[in-house]
């Protein structure tokens, strides 16, 4: 199969509707953060398809930002880059998850239970020390990420313009959502953001391109 440059961009599409498509279904679904769940089959599912919903994110994102480059400038770029963080920290939030929290649960379940509540924005029973730090870290950088990004891709008029206004928004309505509302109400903010990658991942996928050499 010839590889080319269009080929690359549009599968970079397509991991951008898989992407979405996971966080405005799987993450308002997904079973509740308490101790007796960690080790059920759902709660080990639904944290594993997280870990791939990063994975094809960040594919998906680096296809998008590909895209518009030239015309994004410092926006796009410091967009993509506070995106591309997030999605690597929270890989691997979600791979700790289904692979190393259910062995904890019979010999430290202070620990899991502190790594659960501090996902749901509640005050932990045990320090996590720098975890913590982490995971609000890439909360800020998912938020301020998706309205730079946003808005890059928004003034870029290259993929359609409202879907970029959509995702730009999603960041800061999940930040009040998540203030405001009980936590299995503000997981719901997840859908403008799925929508809005599932829309840009799409227009990436079926636009046309000029053909461009082999790699």
């Amino acid at each position: 199969m010839k590889i080319t440059a269009p080929t690359l961009i549009r599968a970079a599409g397509l991991s951008a509707v898989i992407a979405g498509t996971i966080f405005a279904i799987i993450l308002p679904i997904q079973p509740s953060e308490v101790l007796t769940s960690v080790n059920t089959r759902s709660f080990i599912l639904m944290t594993s398809v997280k870990t791939v919903m990063s994975i094809f994110g960040l594919l998906g994102i680096t296809g998008l930002y590909a895209r518009q480059v030239e015309k994004t400038g410092w926006q796009g770029l410091v967009g993509y880059l506070l995106l591309t963080i997030f999605f690597t920290i929270q890989m691997c939030f979600s791979f700790i998850e289904p692979t190393i929290l259910p062995l904890l649960t019979g010999i430290a379940p202070a620990f899991v239970e502190s790594m659960l509540a501090m996902k749901s924005g509640v005050s932990v029973s045990m320090d996590l020390g720098s975890l913590s730090t982490l995971f609000s870290f890439a909360s800020i950088l998912f938020l301020f990420g998706l309205l730079i990004f946003g808005i890059a891709t928004f003034r870029a008029r290259i993929l359609p313009r409202w879907a970029g206004a959509l995702l730009a928004l999603s960041g800061p309505l999940a930040g009040i959502m998540f203030g405001l509302l009980p936590h299995q109400l503000d997981r719901l903010t997840a859908i403008p953001t799925g929508t809005a990658l599932v829309w840009l991942g799409f227009a990436l996928f079926f636009e046309k391109t000029a053909p461009a050499t082999e790699i």
